[in-house]
């Protein structure tokens, strides 16, 4: 078995797969940019196992065919990427509470011939804040956007017992569609607030976690204004962006320059793939061999 330190060629590897090795992958359209495979790849061959992640361009109208396929090839696990969390639901055979309740999976596992569906993108965003000691129980939480990325954090803080989540998006009709979608049984209080309105800069500045959940800052567009104006940011907070190309957006550097405290989105990716690994192998994620093959793969791309 390789040492945590070192990284497996598993280009290599692969060049090795035979009759028995089981195909694992990831379902989206396009798939093409996907920085799964090498993570997944590196974490198999770091352990040693017969074990290959394979991305599968899906097109839509083909979806209910390529889950079939799961089940007659016999594919252990797929993650699912961008159109279908939502709409891979209807084909799967039972869903975890967190894919049930946000209408939503990422991944898929199966087994004895059933696929049950999970969310780990929230779980994968927990993890990341709490390997650089930070958590949301108690705390006061702003989400700025309301989409898939917003639910699936909106959820897993809410679960970790945050204090009061505010969610902040330019149409306030989202946020306040998603506020309802979470709400229920929910102690925490949640409030929402379109990002022109005057509760937007209140609700920013007294949290204690602010997380960008948009796309404000992906490259290429890199240069344009922060989601939130700097002057609404300050020392104290932990300030996250989800996005991982760039890893230091123009928020996350403006947060800095305020005296927060940052967290970019290769973490929340690299544990939220973790935990599907985990899900498929039995077998305890190498965490560190992952992150590394995402930085490297990441060094490759125009940022």
């Amino acid at each position: 078995m390789m040492t945590m330190d070192a990284q497996p060629d598993w280009q290599s590897w692969c060049a090795g797969l035979n009759g028995k090795t089981t195909v694992t992958g990831v379902f989206g359209w396009p798939v093409e940019h996907s920085l799964s495979p090498p993570m997944h790849n590196a974490a198999f061959a770091a352990l040693g196992l017969n074990w290959a992640y394979v991305p599968f361009p899906v097109q839509p109208e083909e979806l209910r065919a390529a889950i079939a396929g799961v089940r007659a090839l016999g594919i252990r696990g797929v993650n699912v990427t961008i159109p279908h969390k939502s709409a891979v639901i209807e084909f799967l055979d039972e869903l975890d509470d967190v894919a049930a309740t946000l209408e939503a999976a990422n991944t898929i596992d199966v087994c004895d011939g059933r696929l049950t569906g999970y969310n780990t993108d929230g779980p994968g965003f927990v993890a990341s804040m709490r390997e650089i000691g930070w958590s949301a129980a108690g705390r006061a939480v702003t989400i700025i956007g309301a989409g898939g990325s917003s639910r699936a954090v909106a959820a897993a803080v809410l679960r970790e017992q945050a204090g009061r989540l505010s969610i902040i998006n330019r149409t306030p009709a989202k946020a306040e569609a998603l506020a309802l979608l979470l709400s229920s049984g929910q102690a925490a209080q949640i409030t929402t607030a379109g990002l022109a309105a005057a509760h937007a800069e209140e609700w920013v500045r007294e949290a204690e976690i602010v997380v960008d959940c948009t796309s404000v800052g992906m490259y290429p567009h890199v240069d344009v204004a922060p989601v939130v104006p700097a002057g609404w940011l300050h020392e104290g907070q932990l300030v996250c962006d989800l996005t991982y190309n760039p890893r230091h957006t123009v928020l996350l550097k403006v947060a800095q320059q305020r005296g927060a405290e940052t967290l970019d989105g290769t973490g929340m990716l690299v544990h939220q793939g973790a935990i599907a690994f985990e899900q498929w192998t039995g077998q305890p994620a190498p965490i560190e061999i992952m992150r590394q093959a995402l930085l490297n793969a990441l060094q490759q791309r125009p940022a």
